[in-house]
């Protein structure tokens, strides 16, 4: 069996004996393709350092996550693109709008995001969606900057059944994570009404650590619950949608 994590900070863990053992987890429970997206200027090298680590399991992408587009994120962006220039990236990311911490910014998410889109556009990338509490603002910018090739992952999604319909419209897959697992999320009877065919499985971690770990610090290896619970959701064998999840890994990051 093998399973895809699409989007994993794994990076976060500083100490190389507790990473090195939550990657052998990773393996012994078939999770074996990690892509990890990029927040800051400071996490491209941790990045770097996994994918160094574990070149082939670990796949890199560039973004600059909308909760750091501060007043300085021109300068910050420019770091980040001149970055791509010198590794190999699968997607920009995790890139979007957040209104959850601070709605003041919106202006500069919107044009941060805008710009990284076109990162996206210009190299022919995927992009990862971040989008919390901004679904309008979100599928605004994605109208309006819409092209032919516009395609990537609303990662962690927990929208409605129609908010998923118009994201795979634009060409988006929809990233389930732990959030799937929580009772009263409601993600389940969303997913009932999407086709498997536009899903990937995504762990976040470490946050959003699926049942039975809620609450406690997550990791890529988790992803084996949350696939069963996507399995018992569609009612097939958590190999089955293990095959077709990271078959549309595969679509997206081409690779």
């Amino acid at each position: 069996m093998l399973l895809t994590d699409t989007h994993t900070h794994q990076y976060y863990e500083k100490d190389l004996v507790k990473r090195e053992e939550q990657m052998q987890r990773c393996f012994d429970n078939g999770v074996k393709r990690l892509f990890l997206p990029n927040v800051d200027v400071a996490s491209i090298a941790m990045i770097d350092e996994m994918v160094k680590t574990y070149p082939e399991h670990c796949f890199a992408m560039a973004g600059l996550h909308p909760c750091d587009v501060k007043e300085d994120y021109q300068s910050v962006l420019a770091e980040i693109y001149v970055s791509i220039a010198e590794r190999k990236i699968y997607a920009i990311g995790e890139i979007g709008i957040d209104l959850y911490w601070d709605k003041t910014t919106l202006a500069i998410q919107q044009d941060a995001f805008k710009q990284q889109i076109e990162w996206a556009k210009q190299l022919d990338l995927p992009f990862v969606i971040h989008c919390r509490e901004a679904f309008d603002e979100v599928f605004e910018v994605l109208e309006e900057t819409q092209h032919e090739k516009m395609r990537g992952i609303f990662h962690c999604f927990t929208g409605s059944v129609e908010q998923g319909r118009r994201a795979i419209d634009l060409g988006f897959y929809l990233g389930i994570g732990g959030v799937v697992t929580y009772k009263k999320a409601g993600l389940d009877l969303v997913l009932a009404d999407i086709p498997l065919e536009h899903i990937v499985l995504e762990t976040d971690s470490p946050f959003l650590a699926p049942v039975p770990f809620r609450g406690k610090p997550n990791e890529s290896s988790y992803l084996l619950h949350i696939a069963q619970k996507v399995a018992d959701i569609y009612m097939k064998d958590v190999e089955e949608v293990a095959e077709i999840t990271t078959e549309n890994s595969k679509k997206i990051f081409g690779v």
